[in-house]
């Protein structure tokens, strides 16, 4: 299955009722004892199953239960990438995402390569 992922970066988010947002998150998950963050705009393959993940929650915006754990949810591979570099989670019943480790906030450059291609 090959996608393409178009998503914002904010898990979630809130506003107030001066239209201000009062809070977001960045989209994220842990897999491996390594956190993923959302790489968007990028066509990738999804290949196996690799096992449980988790999204963090998300606690700063208003309105939700901020005592709430991590969200569960499984990581899949990504052909042609390591996922020690990056996986694929479900994030919606119709959205699979690509998240990449980002050490120093930048990408591998295998994901870039991805990008590129």
């Amino acid at each position: 299955m090959i996608m393409a992922v178009a998503a914002s970066t904010t898990a979630c988010s809130a506003q107030g009722s001066g239209g201000e947002a009062e809070g977001s998150c960045v989209i994220a998950a842990m897999y491996g004892g390594r956190t993923y963050k959302q790489v968007a705009n990028v066509g990738f393959t999804v290949g196996r199953a690799l096992g449980p993940a988790e999204f963090p929650p998300c606690g700063d915006t208003p309105g939700h239960n901020d005592d709430a754990g991590p969200e569960p949810t499984t990581a899949y591979a990504v052909d042609g990438l390591n996922p020690r570099i990056a996986i694929a989670v479900r994030y919606t019943s119709d959205e699979v995402m690509l998240l990449a480790v980002q050490p120093g906030g930048s990408l591998p450059p295998e994901v870039k390569a991805l990008a590129r291609g």
